[in-house]
């Protein structure tokens, strides 16, 4: 199923290896910001749709606050976001190509390697202070994966409030106190784990992979702040503003 997506990496490292005379960092780097760029018409309109979904937050409390029944709030729910022209699911396309392009550009990667020259240019697989074919000992690398997953983790956190308005009993309302508790704190432990596990995984990872995550990482944060600003950073910005001020 990944042999059309292994070839066309394939050609496009190779392309670019050429291009930059036989640096497979630099080959990477353009790859990466060329699959980005390639990316770029199915990731707007996601990006778009969560921004309008995000404006749409007062009507959507006042559907929650309308309809008691969960299956009553959903059919509200699709009917709205079908008369503004917003598709919920739009984000998961992205993601799942992203997700095949990472599992195909480590069979490529692995593969391109192998090569004792590229279009008659020696394979060098070094780059600054790295071997793109080994782990970073230093642990450079997989520390800057982590650090940048967690701004962009950041930056997509929109917040969790409440939903419920002038709640009818106290029950209602304890529920309601709950639910927020439990999704603040899911919302939370995501925000953290997933830096760590890109760490830890990249800290296994040859560094030429743990490169392309870095810079595609990158990519995604610059491409955020463009559409929606900085997100969850607004609050860290907010706290370092009132210690320093």
């Amino acid at each position: 199923m990944l042999e059309p997506l292994n070839y066309t990496i394939y050609q496009l490292l190779s392309f670019f290896y050429k291009l930059v005379g036989g640096n497979l960092g630099f080959s990477i780097i353009l790859v990466t910001i060329f699959i980005k760029v390639l990316l770029l018409p199915l990731v707007i309109p996601s990006m778009r749709s969560a921004k309008a979904i995000q404006k749409l937050k007062p009507e959507l409390d006042a559907l929650k606050s309308k309809h008691a029944d969960k299956k009553e709030l959903q059919e509200a729910q699709m009917k709205l976001y079908k008369e503004k022209g917003i598709n919920p699911l739009s984000g998961c396309l992205p993601q799942i190509i992203q997700i095949l392009i990472l599992i195909s550009l480590y069979n490529v990667f692995m593969n391109f390697l192998k090569q004792p020259s590229i279009a008659g240019i020696t394979m060098n697989p070094y780059f600054l202070y790295l071997d793109l074919t080994k782990p970073d000992k230093t642990y450079i690398m997989p520390i800057l994966s982590g650090i940048t997953q967690f701004i962009f983790s950041l930056m997509m956190q929109s917040g969790v409030e409440s939903h419920v308005h002038n709640p009818k009993s106290q029950v209602e309302k304890k529920k309601e106190e709950d639910n927020l508790e439990m999704a603040q704190t899911m919302q939370q432990q995501m925000l953290y784990m997933m830096p760590i596990m890109t760490t830890v995984v990249s800290i296994n990872f040859q560094s030429g992979l743990v490169l392309y995550w870095v810079f595609s990482t990158i990519f995604s944060i610059v491409q955020q702040y463009y559409f929606s600003g900085l997100g969850g950073l607004v609050k860290i910005k907010n706290i370092l503003a009132l210690k320093f001020k």
